[in-house]
């Protein structure tokens, strides 16, 4: 079981229990968790010193099991410039679970298990919602039915869920066909598997699409996993997946009104080096002066990884009935549609983006209060 213990010595140590080994709480580590009033604010919890300042050398001076203020068991600690004062094991302990609070990803093909939610329910019940936006961490994606077919409609449902991103394309944008577009989606050609706005800083993190109206036969929606593909890339060609998490590609957008360029790698690895999704637009995107070899051995990997993409094992494909629509990780989960007809009737879409953290915020606050 996970505990906490005291070594005596001099100087003391405080081990940490896990997993059938003891790791010793660096002094540092223990010293700018204290959540003395002095130290740290009651009610925002921020800090109140500055831990950057502490002596590189500062050890601890005393160990030892206590009782704070409400009687409750603690450890009080003492360091060497000073401060003396007692820590919640609880804390401590869960202080040593160094991730986001949120679940795990889970990759997919098309025969993933997922079920749509209703709008009405998600609007009255916050335990469906804590489920559905489970499912959005776990999956990136999530589909939703019976949302208010109006204009603007769609940012009834992005508010549940985050907060609206504005971009040049306004709060939300609609999606029909239309000629002289400035691009290439308000058109009826088929749009492969992309991710949106690869040329913005940051990009986009999550895009929700309602459709309004779908006269046509054609116009499906597709989903795809980048983290289910590129983790095939990367069994396969282990350099060539590196490569393209290594060189940095130039994105670019212009209109009359907009020039927006963004230079980064095409396969995006978050701060432990897993993988957390990727930046993916033929459409946008042109190679550095490399050399020939690894000219040729970047364009193999891309290459691999677009088929992945096209590939039926990796893509759900569906239509968008009206009031439908979904949600999904821009970085992450790459959509695209198939070609359409405008003669057979009228496609209008409408989407917007919010921010990749809204969710998982969203994740933290329900499954406390439902804990």
């Amino acid at each position: 079981m996970e505990h906490l213990s005291i070594a005596a010595g001099t100087p003391p140590r405080v081990l940490w229990h896990h997993a059938n080994e003891a790791t010793e709480l660096p002094a540092l580590w223990l010293r700018e968790r204290s959540k003395d009033p002095q130290q740290r604010d009651a009610v925002t919890g921020q800090r109140l010193v500055n831990p950057h300042a502490f002596d590189t050398d500062l050890i601890l001076t005393q160990a030892e099991w206590s009782s704070d203020t409400q009687g409750q068991r603690c450890l009080h600690l003492g360091f060497s410039d000073g401060f003396a004062g007692p820590y919640d094991p609880a804390d401590l302990l869960a202080s040593t679970r160094f991730d986001e609070g949120t679940p795990a990803t889970r990759s997919w093909r098309s025969d993933v298990a997922h079920h749509p939610y209703s709008w009405p329910e998600l609007m009255r019940d916050d335990r469906v919602l804590l489920s559905a936006v489970t499912d959005f961490i776990e999956l990136g994606f999530v589909l939703v039915h019976d949302t208010p077919i109006r204009k603007d409609g769609i940012l009834d449902v992005a508010r549940r869920f985050g907060h609206v991103r504005t971009t040049n394309f306004g709060a939300f944008f609609e999606v029909y066909s239309r000629p002289d577009s400035n691009d290439l989606a308000y058109r009826p050609v088929a749009i492969g598997p992309h991710t949106d706005n690869p040329y913005r800083t940051p990009v986009p993190g999550i895009q929700l699409l309602q459709c309004l109206q779908n006269e046509t036969s054609g116009g499906l929606s597709t989903l795809a996993d980048s983290l289910a593909a590129a983790g095939q890339l990367r069994q396969e060609d282990p350099a060539g997946f590196e490569l393209l998490t290594r060189v940095p590609v130039r994105f670019e957008f212009q209109d009359a009104d907009t020039h927006l360029v963004q230079v980064c790698p095409m396969i995006e690895l978050d701060g432990s080096g897993q993988m957390a999704g990727v930046h993916y637009s033929p459409r946008l995107d042109d190679l550095p002066i490399m050399s020939d070899a690894d000219t040729r051995a970047y364009h193999r990997a891309r290459q691999r990884l677009g088929q992945l993409f096209d590939d039926p094992t990796y893509e759900l494909r569906f239509k968008l009935e009206p009031g439908q629509l979904m949600m999904f990780d821009n970085n992450r989960v790459l959509h695209g549609r198939t070609s359409f007809d405008p003669s057979e009737g009228f496609r209008q879409l409408q989407g917007c983006y919010i921010d990749r953290d809204g969710p998982r915020s969203l994740y933290r606050v329900l499954s406390k209060r439902f804990n």
